[in-house]
């Protein structure tokens, strides 16, 4: 006999200055979970530490046990369908599954430059040559998949920092941070504004045997500035911009500085920004992100 159960869920296309309205209606009727999602191609990029911000408009989806009567959710939805600015709702039947192993399906081990790899922790490494990273799956970031990440970690794996001190500033999961050591760095300052970044960072350090001594973690309050021979920024061209001073004297004569996080119609005003202090600008453009590397003077 399966144990497996179906469950309803109600979707509902709104916008952000409704969206109350409709989460409490639903959590009034019973629902056992509400998710957020963006309605158009309008991102929330790195919002601060205890942020929530929203999309202009959105879908919330709620879900409901199978036996539930949504009648009259649904008759609230159509009474308030112009004042709550819904553009459209309906509700589905949405059948069990093995949600760890659709999810896992589609994260699989990346190749990134010419021997560097991700793998993430259920799969079994390879003994081979190749530079393996081991990365929790469950991590929401830092895995590798966004653009601006497979940029620096090919641009870390054709420019292998051996004996370099390294700056990882917005280190996320860690896995540049992490990568940088794989490839030989001596040591890396891995800073973030977020503690849960720390917390994975640490995590991902365990997971692949670094040295607590190779990797120190930082807030950027806590950070007592040295200069690195190689500083790496993967976080948005306006934090990159106000950080222009910090990370240009983080930096030594003659070190590299690479930064990603950046639109491609953004990278002018980043290279004219840092062009005071930096020289032999090189630029890579994956999917419209763009990666900047550059010589400090």
């Amino acid at each position: 006999m399966s144990n497996k159960k179906s469950w309803q869920q109600l979707i509902c296309h709104t916008t952000r200055e409704s969206s109350h309205f409709v989460e409490n209606a639903m959590e009034e009727n019973g629902s056992l979970s509400i998710t957020l999602q963006d309605a158009k191609d309008d991102p929330v990029l790195e919002p601060l530490p205890g942020e929530a911000p929203l999309w202009t408009e959105l879908i919330i989806t709620a879900l409901f046990d199978s036996d539930a009567n949504l009648d009259s959710l649904s008759e609230e939805f159509k009474k308030n369908k112009q004042k709550w600015d819904i553009d459209s709702y309906h509700i589905e039947t949405l059948e069990d599954q093995d949600w760890e192993r659709v999810w896992m399906k589609d994260f699989h081990p990346m190749k990134f430059g010419h021997n560097l790899w991700i793998y993430p922790s259920n799969y079994e490494i390879p003994d081979d040559d190749s530079i393996k990273i081991h990365l929790d799956p469950g991590l929401a970031f830092g895995t590798g998949t966004h653009p601006t990440t497979a940029l620096c970690l090919e641009w870390l794996d054709q420019h292998p920092p051996k004996e370099l001190k390294v700056t990882d500033y917005g280190c996320g999961s860690g896995i540049l941070a992490i990568a940088a050591i794989k490839l030989g760095a001596s040591s890396v300052s891995a800073i973030d504004i977020d503690p849960q970044g720390l917390i994975a960072t640490q995590e991902n350090m365990k997971r692949n045997n670094i040295p607590v001594e190779k990797i120190a973690c930082y807030l950027p309050n806590e950070y007592t500035v040295e200069k690195s021979d190689l500083v790496i920024a993967n976080i948005l061209s306006g934090p990159l911009i106000e950080l222009y001073p910090l990370l240009s004297s983080l930096t030594y004569s003659k070190g590299m500085l690479v930064l990603s996080g950046i639109l491609a119609k953004q990278k002018d005003q980043i290279i004219e920004t840092y062009s005071s202090s930096f020289t032999d600008f090189e630029v890579k453009i994956l999917d419209n992100w763009v990666r900047i590397s550059a010589i400090k003077q």
